[in-house]
């Protein structure tokens, strides 16, 4: 079995990690940590400099890279199988792909609560996966 584990490399992100921990030792099935982060932003109406933006987004993919290795060092250690994917892209359609291209069997991702103006503008990662997906997916409540 195969579950895919997105993750936003915030807060929440232990919780969701915990939960699809817990299911891969019930199943013996191999966890695929997948974090999408954004692609590079292109550099209209910057008043900073084009390589001061692309410097932070090294680092800061950098870092969320280094974590998601972490995530997946400590699972195997609990003998879990543990893969990490870093993928720059759309959030929801990076997802969506990358099940379909690991022929996972679930998708397990956080939800954070939003009001219900930032909502109605900026959608939910959780809610596009869960409209455009083929498989079962598995939200985890992350709110404290």
């Amino acid at each position: 079995m195969n579950l895919l584990v997105a993750v936003d490399c915030s807060d929440s992100t232990q919780k969701v990690v915990k939960k699809a921990q817990e299911m891969a030792k019930t199943l013996s099935a191999k966890l695929w940590l997948i974090h999408v982060a954004q692609p590079e932003p292109d550099f209209v109406g910057y008043e900073t400099g084009p390589q001061t933006v692309r410097n932070y987004v090294a680092e800061t993919f950098h870092a969320e890279h280094s974590q998601i290795q972490e995530i997946a060092e400590t699972l195997r250690k609990e003998g879990i199988e543990a893969t990490a994917l870093l993928i720059q892209g759309s959030t929801v359609e990076t997802i969506i792909k990358e099940a379909e291209k690991l022929a996972v069997d679930m998708i397990i991702m956080g939800s954070h609560e939003r009001n219900p103006i930032s909502e109605l503008f900026l959608g939910s990662v959780s809610k596009g996966v869960i409209s455009q997906s083929q498989c079962p997916i598995l939200i985890v409540p992350t709110r404290s």
